[in-house]
């Protein structure tokens, strides 16, 4: 298991909209959050964000680390597509928790369980 978090989008999501599981809200502030410059990416790329989520969310933003792409990354993000076929966010994801020793939050579990060395938690699952 990783030193730490590597927040996904859609548990992001899942949590400004009231679905995340109680007993999960814990990993998101646990630490300060971390999330991957892919999440910040998608969290507000939805056409649909009201007002009052856009401001949720960039109170988030300015809360979290956010890790950026070094070559490192890319390196591992260009194996991780190649090795397994992942989508590009998905491999960025990844490739930034494995760099940092980070162990995913995701409800998409099936997108990085092929990944043998990285750490994921389903936070439906806890």
């Amino acid at each position: 298991m990783g030193e730490g978090y590597l927040i996904d989008s859609n548990v992001i999501i899942d949590f400004f909209k009231k679905e995340l599981p109680d007993n999960a809200k814990y990993l998101l502030f646990e630490q300060t959050p971390v999330i991957s410059i892919i999440t910040r990416i998608e969290i507000f790329c939805s056409s649909n964000i009201g007002d009052l989520e856009r401001s949720n969310l960039d109170g988030f933003i300015k809360k979290a680390t956010i890790f950026g792409l070094n070559d490192d990354i890319v390196h591992k993000t260009i194996l991780l597509r190649i090795t397994y076929k992942m989508k590009l966010p998905d491999a960025i994801i990844a490739a930034t928790a494995l760099h940092y020793n980070l162990t995913v939050i995701t409800r998409n579990i099936s997108d990085f369980s092929k990944v043998d060395a990285l750490a994921i938690i389903n936070p439906y699952t806890i």
